[in-house]
């Protein structure tokens, strides 16, 4: 049955253009060829680059944290409390004034005992300033590698400066060294980024970082197999060059440098709206779309990556839309508070609830003591005349 299911996955009408065979590009002459088989390197290579990250975590981004002012946070330790380790779990991690009332009750607590109890129980899951630093700077030091390696393998290509050349002979397009380790480099990276989703710090848009590197590996793996390198490694640059700028500006932030954040972010946002809402769409899905018509007949390979790749434009616009909204933010109120795609909890955010719910829990506890939010309490019991 898998032999059946394996011999139809790989039948030519699927990959390939009418008329071209799999045997049309076997190696000969010293011509390599692209090959499924290739991909299987991008695991080991992924645990490679973990590891790797591992080191430059530890030796590099941390002392670069500890230069830009970022410390270790201590994190406060908690009593344990089995009830309220299950309500934690297994209900809610920010509990209701009723939830709190009946809780307190049960285990013989104060109101302002089980806030704080679930305040500092939040706060050990929330991540450190410096573990998001690290991230964020290993991120930006791949993407600025592998975007100095990816112009220097194009720099001198006819494909880039040339579109029609990307269509040239295909499929018998022979593989370079270069597009060889800018492809399995890429792909190994996302693997690796897919492998450590469960030690990095939790986003609230877990599930669709899950889905964006799934789809990357996607994308990058069918245009390998079906030998679209050429047209790959333009869609790889166009999608890099923006990305150092948006990991520099995290970095920034976690620093507290509000003013370099800013700059870092309106520098993206330009390198975004050019390279993806500009360059991706007239060059790239040009060159993808329109070019291959004059050399071959549409057929089912040339369909599915197109469809991905409008995919992919619509998720630009997705994205520019968000964009926008914290340019917004940043020229209208003259502070940036998050350049991340993602939802994480800001620790101004954090300070600021645990302000807020001590003051509740202040008014609560001198409304039971009969005080009014405008009553004082008189030193030994006198009242002023």
């Amino acid at each position: 049955m898998f032999q059946t299911f394996k011999e139809w996955f790989w039948l030519e009408r699927f990959w390939l253009p009418p008329t071209i065979k799999w045997s049309d590009l076997e190696d000969h002459d010293g011509l390599i060829f692209v090959k499924p088989s290739h991909l299987y390197m991008t695991i080991p290579y992924a645990l490679g680059l973990m590891i790797i990250r591992n080191f430059f975590e530890k030796f590099i981004a941390s002392p670069l944290a500890k230069t830009f002012g970022i410390k270790e946070q201590v994190q406060k330790k908690i009593t344990p409390n089995t009830t309220l380790e299950k309500f934690f779990k297994q209900s809610a991690r920010h509990p209701s004034q009723t939830d709190i009332y009946g809780l307190a009750k049960k285990c013989n607590l104060t109101e302002r005992q089980v806030e704080r109890w679930f305040r500092s129980r939040r706060n050990q899951e929330r991540p450190s300033r410096m573990k998001k630093f690290q991230e964020a700077c290993w991120r930006f030091a791949f993407y600025l590698m592998i975007t100095v390696a990816g112009i220097a393998f194009l720099y001198d290509k006819p494909w880039a400066y040339d579109l029609w050349e990307v269509w040239n002979g295909y499929p018998r397009q022979p593989l370079l060294p270069s597009q060889y380790w800018y492809y399995i480099l890429e792909m190994s990276f996302y693997w690796s980024l897919l492998f450590s989703l469960g030690s990095d710090v939790k986003r609230k848009d877990f599930l669709a970082h899950v889905i964006h590197h799934l789809a990357a590996i996607s994308l990058m793996s069918f245009s390998w197999c079906a030998n679209y390198i050429r047209s790959g490694t333009l869609v790889m640059v166009v999608h890099d060059v923006a990305d150092i700028w948006l990991e520099s500006a995290k970095m920034f932030s976690y620093a507290g440098w509000k003013k370099t954040c800013n700059i870092l972010f309106l520098i993206f946002s330009a390198i975004f709206f050019i390279s993806r809402l500009i360059v991706f769409p007239f060059w790239v899905l040009y060159c993808t779309l329109i070019l291959p018509l004059h050399y071959l007949e549409p057929f089912f390979s040339y369909i599915f990556l197109n469809l991905q790749l409008m995919i992919l434009q619509a998720l630009h616009l997705y994205w520019g839309y968000f964009i926008l909204k914290m340019l917004k933010r940043c020229i209208f109120t003259k502070n940036l508070k998050d350049v991340r795609s993602d939802d994480e909890d800001d620790y101004e955010e954090e300070e600021e609830e645990e302000k807020e719910e001590a003051a509740k829990g202040e008014e609560r506890d001198s409304l039971k003591n009969g005080l009014g939010p405008n009553r004082h309490l008189i030193p030994n019991g006198q009242h002023g005349r």
